[in-house]
């Protein structure tokens, strides 16, 4: 398919979201909400050629506890979303990106002005409420995205919203690999990268598998130096396990987790959607 068609698919698909948000949300359930949100970035991954490959989910937390990723691309925001839908902490700037801004305005992204050491001391505080009441929070504690070949120093300021909580914090890591089983870096959004650009290299790279790798929850404790080197190590480990090909057989999604909640003009595109999730326990070869 030409590069310029599967844009404008990927525009359209951008714009039915708005769509979406604007006329379903307003009265749905937060089931309801999440079961569109991860229909609709399932299908964002399989515009962009990408399916979703998830391990160790047998460990997720569904409620009450801070997410930590690394951080290589704009997509990883669907990738996890496509596993399971959760607000995120973000860089005030997108919230001026078309369409994209607006979604994830509505979708409950918490906004940071990083330049601005008040303003992190704010959503610090925003978030520990947030995960206080139940809720899921997602940060990038990389701060800035990376080629994702290794990781860069976790900044343990947001670990302080868990701390001060008392809520588990559970680290993700991501991993995008090419057609012949080879870590791929086309996704990377870093250094003067446009976004228009990192889109071309990102459908160019196709077709790619998104690795989601789970890892056990980590209780608050007391200090978030501590544990935000507690992450890092399970998302370092998890990354080199990734990376040589070693890690847990990926899990497979119940059919019907999405469609059973989504209304049935949403079930056949939940139903498509979902066969993104594969099991993946076959060895790959290392970069």
């Amino acid at each position: 398919m030409k590069l310029a068609l599967r844009k404008v698919r990927l525009i359209t698909h951008l714009l039915h979201g708005m769509w979406t948000v604007a006329t379903r949300f307003p009265n749905a359930s937060a089931e309801r909400r999440h079961a569109l949100n991860r229909a609709w970035s399932l299908k964002m991954l399989r515009l962009c050629g990408m399916r979703l490959v998830v391990h160790n989910d047998a460990v997720r937390l569904d409620r009450g506890a801070l997410v930590v990723a690394n951080h290589i691309s704009w997509i990883d925001i669907y990738v996890i979303n496509a596993w399971r839908p959760t607000p995120f902490v973000s860089k005030a700037e997108i919230r001026q990106w078309p369409v994209v801004g607006w979604l994830a305005q509505q979708l409950d992204t918490v906004f940071i002005q990083r330049e601005k050491r008040s303003d992190a001391k704010r959503i610090m505080h925003e978030l520990a409420d947030r995960l206080s009441s139940g809720e899921l929070m997602c940060v990038f504690p990389e701060g800035t995205t990376s080629n994702g070949l290794a990781l860069l120093p976790f900044h343990a300021n947001m670990f302080q919203a868990a701390v001060s909580a008392g809520v588990p914090v559970q680290p993700v890591c991501i991993m995008y690999e090419d057609a012949q089983g080879r870590q791929s870096t086309a996704p990377a959004y870093i250094d003067d990268v446009s976004l228009s650009d990192s889109l071309d290299m990102l459908l160019r790279g196709g077709p790619l598998t998104a690795h989601v790798y789970v890892g056990e929850p980590l209780a608050a404790g007391a200090d978030r130096r501590v544990l935000a080197a507690q992450a890092q190590d399970v998302v370092a480990g998890a990354l080199q396990a990734l990376q040589a090909g070693k890690a847990v057989a990926g899990t497979v999604a119940e059919e019907g987790d999405v469609a059973d909640v989504a209304s049935s003009s949403d079930a056949a595109s939940a139903a498509a959607a979902e066969t993104l999730i594969e099991p993946m326990d076959q060895p790959r070869r290392s970069t």
